[in-house]
């Protein structure tokens, strides 16, 4: 058995940042009498050479004698549209309906679908439109341009004379018209032109159009297909009890009680885990509650949110890896007239997906077949491979629609308890977790503690900045190479390179990984808490030099034309400096992370009894060529609600050891009735795209914090608000 492709009726694409340098096109032997295209996207490959030798490319454009256009892609849809956005890529270049593409998953393939950023076949960073804007667009004019250069061959005519429309190619003169299917063998003996142009901005006819969304109707229809939906033959159920203090071990199990609830087939034990095995998930549960376990915590039985919070305190008071370093803020902070010092603390935050944590195994002597949804399929490949003592041929993933992932299914932990349990079962095993499991048992974006100081001139502008702050490293463990020298690019971004002008400036960051909590990706990531620390404080210095906070962030970016369009446009659209109620609000925030650039206004009431609500949120994003503006304003919206949710209520906290939170009681999520009014309002630009995926959720959390500052004059140095600290008292 080896891992082959899966054809869908929906794309599946994702995430490709931008390569390093031009792609390359090859045509590789007709397969099947139709024309493959293979899109180089990392230097480390060789160029093959043209004819009939086979093309391993990244990714795929393959025409075939049925007419279709197939993708093959090596990213999975999430939510964001991608399954949409990018195949209007090729079908704008191509010349073809967006209704004749599909997509296929790609096979885990490291070699050959890794993402050129990262080196590894993975799903993530905000990146799939800026990768493919070049090399999709790349594939479909080249192949329309050798589709129309075999059309001309048969017609003794100058491909010139010839034009493609809506998947065929046309001669005007004499009126004759040919579909690229019957197109598709003679294309694919010819050799790839060079250079082939892109089409101007001007001639677009597909992209910049709110294109349905190719996914929709099987997502209300309920035909799509979620890794939790999945029922092979013969199929049993499980679900599982880890360990509650990370780290530990299962001491001892009495399955008596378990094993006497009708439904339930086996209990397995694994080093630091119990999973009981049913013939449907209700027996597996009630069997999971009948359990008597007693686990041993080892080292981190007494560990405390305080503990962790203390150990990162004591870190920022000695210098850290230099980050950024522009004149002499140092130099500048002794000699200030007026200093301003503040310290920021971010905490733990899980990922809550819908899609509670799953994934269905099937581990026999010689092959192993699993079906999930994950954004890193190769490492679930892997991880497999290691697990089963298999080689890499024999197992089979299957990827599927993700109900959630925001990081959260980067990570293999998933796939590898599945794949543990079923290697104690006969047939194919589901295992679901609980929600309770799903929360406690996740990989938390990580916990901060940041200190500012800055000088401030005459004027109150700063003449000198200093941030250094500590927390862990999700880059380093994830993806080692691309930790280097004491840093890695997600962890500092937001807070260097900021669009200020600031003659004195200087960044330090200490990775310090916390005991036995682990820590992985989450929306937005190392933005997601620079940003709310950078933005408030610019919101503190502007209150520090009684100037207005928008007209002092405006006053910082004579030299970001950009930022500063997005800015003021986005205090127009909000009416900012229009009287409000009392315990009302207007904040300001501004960032560039992704390739884009942001500005958002959030409108907040603090009701007496300290609650935040929020009633309006202006959104002007600049973030270049637009593939589809509805799938923009989608990610901008679905962004700033899950901002709003740990801006309100986003906490995990320790005790004994243990995730307190277990449920959508104790970690709320925000509820319908409490969404805001969101507008959204895109910059026209003919610049290269900029990420979206991930931008509206960092910047809508200084801007809450910093509308509950106008609204109470109360400054918040740390999420979520906390009710009782903006109770009006008199």
């Amino acid at each position: 058995m080896t891992a082959e492709h899966t054809e869908l009726d929906l794309p599946t694409a994702h995430c490709f940042p931008a390569p390093s340098r031009r792609s390359l096109l090859r045509t590789a032997a007709a397969a099947g009498g139709g024309l493959l295209l293979g899109l180089h996207l990392r230097d480390t490959d060789a160029a093959a050479p043209a004819g009939g030798e086979t093309f391993a490319p990244n990714a795929f454009i393959r025409i075939g004698a049925d007419g279709w256009v197939v993708l093959t892609m090596p990213y999975v849809e999430m939510g964001q549209g991608t399954y949409t956005a990018i195949p209007m890529l090729v079908a704008e270049e191509l010349e073809v309906e967006l209704a004749q593409v599909r997509l296929e998953h790609a096979p885990p393939d490291e070699k050959r679908y890794a993402n050129p950023l990262l080196g590894v076949q993975a799903t993530g960073n905000s990146n799939a439109i800026r990768g493919a804007w070049v090399p999709l667009r790349q594939a479909g004019a080249t192949a329309r341009a050798m589709l129309i250069t075999a059309a001309a061959k048969r017609w003794s005519v100058d491909p010139t004379s010839c034009r493609a429309l809506k998947g065929t190619v046309l001669h005007p003169a004499s009126q004759r018209r040919l579909t690229y299917a019957a197109l598709a063998a003679d294309a694919a003996r010819l050799p790839i032109p060079k250079d082939v142009p892109l089409k101007d901005q001007k001639d677009f006819k597909l992209i910049g159009t709110p294109a349905k969304r190719l996914d929709a109707p099987g997502k209300v229809n309920g035909s799509a297909v979620y890794g939790i939906d999945v029922l092979p033959p013969g199929v049993k159920f499980a679900t599982l009890a880890q360990s509650p203090v990370f780290g530990g071990r299962l001491k001892s199990v009495n399955d008596a009680a378990a094993l006497a609830v009708k439904g339930v087939r086996q209990v397995v034990r694994l080093d630091d885990a119990v999973a009981v095995v049913a013939d449907h998930m209700g027996a597996a549960k009630k069997g999971l509650q009948a359990l008597t376990i007693e686990w041993d915590s080892r080292r981190h039985g007494e560990l405390t949110s305080a503990d962790v919070a203390a150990e990162l305190e004591i870190a920022t008071r000695t210098p850290g890896v230099i980050a950024q370093s522009i004149g002499d803020a140092e130099a500048a902070l002794a000699r200030a007239a007026k200093r301003l010092d503040a310290i920021y603390q971010v905490p733990f935050l899980a990922h809550a997906t819908m899609e509670p944590m799953n994934c269905t195994a099937h581990v026999r002597r010689d092959a192993c077949e699993i079906w999930l949804g994950t954004q890193a399929l190769a490492r679930v490949q892997a991880v497999a491979a290691k697990l089963t003592g298999l080689p890499l041929d024999k197992v089979v993933v299957h990827n599927h629609l993700i109900g959630g992932g925001f990081g959260r299914r980067l990570e293999e932990d998933g796939a590898q308890r599945a794949i543990q349990i079923a290697q104690h079962v006969d047939g194919p095993v589901k295992v679901v977790w609980t929600r309770e499991e799903d929360i406690q048992h996740d990989m938390y974006r990580p916990y901060w503690f940041d200190r500012f100081s800055t000088a401030l001139d005459e004027k109150g502008l700063p003449v000198a900045w200093s941030h250094r702050f500590a927390g862990s490293s999700v880059t380093a463990r994830w993806l080692p190479l691309a930790f280097k020298n004491g840093l890695d690019p997600d962890t500092t971004e937001g807070a260097i390179d900021l669009t200020y002008a600031i003659p004195n400036f200087r960044v330090e960051y200490l990775r310090v990984e916390p005991p036995g909590i682990p820590t992985a990706f989450w929306r937005s990531v190392g933005p997601s808490h620079n940003v709310f620390v950078v933005e408030s404080f610019v919101d503190e210095l502007a209150a520090a030099a009684e100037q207005d906070s928008v007209s002092y962030r405006l006053a910082l970016l004579e030299k970001s034309p950009r930022a500063k369009a997005v800015l003021a446009l986005a205090s127009e659209k909000a009416g900012w400096g229009a009287a409000l109620p009392s315990r009302e609000g207007r904040g300001a925030a501004l960032q560039f992370v992704f390739g884009s650039y942001m500005a958002q206004v959030a409108e907040v009431e603090v009701e007496k009894s300290g609650a935040v609500r929020v009633r309006r949120v202006v959104c002007v994003v600049d973030c270049g060529s637009v593939v589809n503006p509805d799938i923009v304003r989608a990610q901008i919206e679905s962004g700033i609600m899950f901002g709003i949710t740990a801006a309100l209520y986003g906490e995990i906290t320790l005790k004994d050891g243990r995730v307190q939170q277990s449920n959508f009681d104790s970690y709320q999520i925000l509820r319908i009735n409490e969404a805001p009014k969101v507008e959204v309002h895109i910059v026209e630009s003919s610049e290269p795209p900029g990420g979206m995926g991930e931008c509206g959720t960092s910047l809508i959390v200084p801007a809450i914090a910093n509308a509950i500052f106008a609204a109470t004059g109360k400054r918040l140095r740390k999420m979520p608000v906390e009710p009782a600290a903006l109770k009006q008292t008199t």
